[in-house]
């Protein structure tokens, strides 16, 4: 066990949002410690939503990151023999992580012609309540419910 635990590392705003949290995501997205190639996708990718949409895209991004993160989870827990899947609640920073990392996963698995299109394409899915990463979202709920039963062994 560790004598106390890490501070939570302050994360700088990004250009041209002004937003840590967009940094975040950008860092999930990033490979290979490329960082100015990550963010050129992610604002390409913005630029994309605000020509199609012709909204703002930030407030796109945004509406997309909630409708991607998950409220519960199951947890598999042995009790007598028997692997019980346990829907807990997730705590605040792991939600916004999952949601990142299923929106930069399914966009990635997406058909079509360069990152910043797919990405663009499955936020605008996302913040209209379709795509791969909200579909992620409601299978895990829908588990969890059917597993409401074994909800008092809670860990």
């Amino acid at each position: 066990m560790r004598k106390r635990k890490p501070k939570p590392r302050i994360l700088a705003p990004d250009p041209r949002f002004q937003d840590p949290m967009v940094t975040r995501f950008v860092n999930n997205m990033m490979l290979d410690g490329k960082k100015s190639v990550a963010f050129a996708v992610f604002y390409d990718a913005m630029d994309l939503i605000a020509q199609r949409s012709g909204e703002d895209a930030h407030a796109i991004w945004k509406k997309a990151l909630n409708n991607a993160m998950p409220q519960v989870e199951v947890r598999s827990k042995r009790i007598g023999g028997a692997t019980f899947q346990i829907p807990t609640e997730i705590r605040a920073e792991r939600k916004i992580s999952i949601g990142m990392k299923w929106l930069i996963r399914f966009a990635k698995a997406r058909s079509g012609k360069g990152m910043a299109n797919k990405l663009a394409a499955e936020l605008m899915a996302a913040a209209k309540n379709e795509g791969a990463a909200v579909k992620r979202k409601e299978d895990t709920h829908k588990m969890a419910e059917s597993n409401r039963a074994f909800a008092h062994f809670r860990v």
